[in-house]
């Protein structure tokens, strides 16, 4: 975590420092803090607007100035590197596309079962999505460090370019018809996860090439993120014998 404004202001202007987030006090008129909102959208970070009191919980200190920022625990790959890895492998690709999962503990336990499950790489957006942050990185109890993740500007661009060499793209979806015991996962494939409550966004929906539901036998009407894409993961893992 980097605080307060000068700190903050050289790590957007480096090249050598990744940031995930940076958190601005809500309300603020400051210049310094406009001018640090401009260099995080030069360097594509998303900024959130808070209460200064969250601030103060952030930060652990009131003596942040009004902003700080969270310093990535991963370099990402290219997406053209992602998609060079996995066309060089000896198996199918089995890739992951995560839209929108803000909670870092989900994104921690997603990535990994998805490890553990063999996914070639993970795909996710470089907004409206948590970063790969300390706290992802021990919630996945290592496996972030294993994992090859792919930061991207448009999801649906890259989807349709993972559709375009030959990967079939399915969504997890509570609401689809199809069981997600129902498809042959053995060939190149992506599964499209969405965030908490909200779910896949309705465009993204539509280009995947099928979506599929986890059957639910009780009163809930479906399953926390993470333990969703655990299930389905799995399914996949049953069909390729194993070996993934």
């Amino acid at each position: 975590m980097i605080v307060g404004v000068h700190p903050l202001k050289e790590a957007l202007r480096t090249v050598n420092v990744r940031l995930d987030q940076v958190i601005i006090r809500q309300g603020s008129r400051n210049r310094q803090h406009e001018e640090i909102r401009r260099l995080a959208k030069h360097a594509c970070v998303p900024v959130k607007l808070v209460p200064s009191e969250a601030l103060d919980r952030l930060a652990r200190s009131p003596k942040h100035q009004g902003v700080l920022g969270y310093v990535s625990q991963k370099v990402y790959v290219s997406f053209d590197a992602l998609l060079e890895e996995v066309g060089m492998a000896e198996v199918s690709p089995f890739l992951l596309v995560l839209d929108g999962v803000e909670d870092p503990r989900n994104m921690g336990a997603i990535i990994r079962t998805a490890e553990g499950a063999g996914v070639s790489g993970v795909v996710v957006p470089d907004r409206r999505a948590v970063g790969m942050t300390s706290v992802v990185a021990r919630a996945s109890a290592g496996a972030l460090e294993h994992a090859t993740v792919a930061r991207v500007a448009n999801l649906s661009q890259s989807i349709e370019r993972l559709k375009s060499n030959g990967v079939w793209v399915y969504g997890l979806d509570p609401h689809a018809a199809k069981s997600y015991l129902d498809l042959d996962y053995r060939g190149p494939i992506a599964i499209v996860v969405g965030g908490e409550g909200r779910g896949i966004r309705p465009g993204l929906l539509k280009q995947c090439d099928d979506r599929v539901a986890i059957p639910m036998q009780g009163t809930v009407s479906s399953l926390n993120v993470s333990v969703a894409a655990a299930v389905l993961f799995y399914e996949v893992v049953r069909q390729r014998g194993g070996s993934e």
